[in-house]
């Protein structure tokens, strides 16, 4: 039986892990639960599932999950161990009794976290993207110094993880990534300046939560995913293509020197690749519907628009620089989309806040995870300055008019 930490339990990602749990606990069970802030999903997490250590945000966060499991009538001898901080994080999944640890918290507050497990050899299931964007290299040194397993959860990576099993990998020249092409595959361009949040986060094909929703929208997910795989599977940025795939069926193609393609297929459920990273290299039953193949289907691949999805260029252009110039890209992005979301800038100008980012932060080589820390912080802080330089401009106009 492996014993789990899952850090974001209460993100989707994390619900979707439990309920593969829940189908099957004969193989699986929960040692330890890492949330934000959303106590009332947490509370019921810790009366189904009884894990033995529990981590939230602050001490504020844990007495109000103390409250609620006092109104849930949980008995006090069967709470958990109940912590709080990023040093109660680092110690939940790195605790001698865990086996796997499932890497679900968005930004780079599960970084550490992350990074910590890796260094004590455990196998861990990736589906936060900020911890190979941010801290790739000193991520992929300990792997390999520990003997750790990074299994990806992303579907596009986990789907390359899947078809590369079936060569070496001196015999691929290429790797395929699909993109649905987010809510705006078909708008035109110069109607962009117009979109507003809930267009955005209107994703055609995954329900996802608000800032990966946005870099759907934007591709930056994609160029994110782009730079994860250079990492996780020793890729150089050329030889990673993306490709527009509105129904998501086909989640990445990998071709062989000889000009072979071999594509990973499956429904659209995160739980597909949840359970295989949880499994590997063995599989179980299925935990979502299979893919009907008595039904027509057309299945569609075509480029994506540089110019309408600038991000994914400048991802890939950040990676070519190396260093930290990807830390600087995720922490741009972030502040940005978070500044789209509260509508303080317009959609088009997300792009713009992370160009001019990239190129206001020097790029340089962090030796630890604190460095990479303190970069991420100096490029929000550069990328807050542009926010406000594009929020007074896109005001000023009404405030003259007033």
């Amino acid at each position: 039986m492996k014993n789990l930490a899952i850090l974001g339990s209460t993100g989707s990602i994390g619900v979707s892990t439990l309920d593969v749990v829940r189908r099957h606990r004969e193989s699986f069970r929960v040692a330890a639960l890492v949330a934000g802030r959303n106590v009332d999903r947490l509370a019921e997490q810790i009366e189904e599932f009884r894990p033995g250590v529990v981590v939230v945000e602050t001490e504020q966060v844990r007495q109000r999950l103390m409250e609620n499991l006092v109104g849930h009538g949980l008995d006090r001898a069967a709470w958990p161990q109940l912590g709080c901080g990023a040093d109660a994080r680092v110690a939940a999944v790195t605790a001698p009794e865990v086996d796997f640890v499932l890497s679900a918290i968005v930004g780079v507050a599960g970084l550490e976290a992350t990074y910590q497990a890796v260094r004590h050899g455990k196998t861990v299931g990736l589906a936060n993207k900020e911890v190979l964007v941010a801290c790739g290299r000193l991520v992929m040194e300990a792997a390999r110094e520990a003997l750790g397993e990074l299994i990806p959860v992303d579907s596009e990576h986990n789907g390359a993880h899947q078809c590369l099993r079936a060569g070496r990998r001196e015999e691929v020249t290429r790797l395929i990534l699909t993109a649905s092409g987010g809510p705006f595959r078909n708008r035109p361009r110069h109607t962009l300046s117009d979109v507003n949040p809930a267009e955005a986060l209107n994703h055609p094909t995954w329900k996802m939560g608000p800032r990966i929703s946005i870099d759907s929208a934007t591709m930056m997910n994609k160029g994110f995913e782009v730079i994860e795989a250079c990492w996780l599977f020793g890729f150089s940025e050329s030889e990673v293509e993306v490709v527009i795939h509105p129904q998501s069926s086909v989640h990445a193609l990998v071709e062989f020197r000889d000009g072979s393609v071999l594509a990973q297929v499956s429904t659209t459920d995160m739980r597909m690749p949840i359970q295989y990273a949880l499994t590997w290299p063995d599989r179980l039953e299925a935990p979502a519907p299979r893919l009907d193949w008595t039904e027509a289907r057309v299945w569609e691949f075509g480029p994506p628009d540089a110019e309408k999805f600038p991000l994914l260029g400048l991802a890939r252009q950040a990676q070519r620089a190396g260093g930290s110039a990807t830390c600087t890209l995720n922490a741009a992005d972030e502040i940005a989309v978070e500044a789209f979301l509260k509508e303080e800038i317009s959609f088009p100008a997300i792009a713009e806040v992370v160009e001019e980012t990239l190129g206001a932060v020097a790029v340089r080589q962090p030796a630890s995870v604190g460095e990479v820390i303190e970069i991420d912080r100096l490029s929000r802080e550069a990328a807050r300055r542009s926010v406000s330089r594009r929020a007074v401009r896109r005001v000023a106009p009404s405030l003259a008019g007033a």
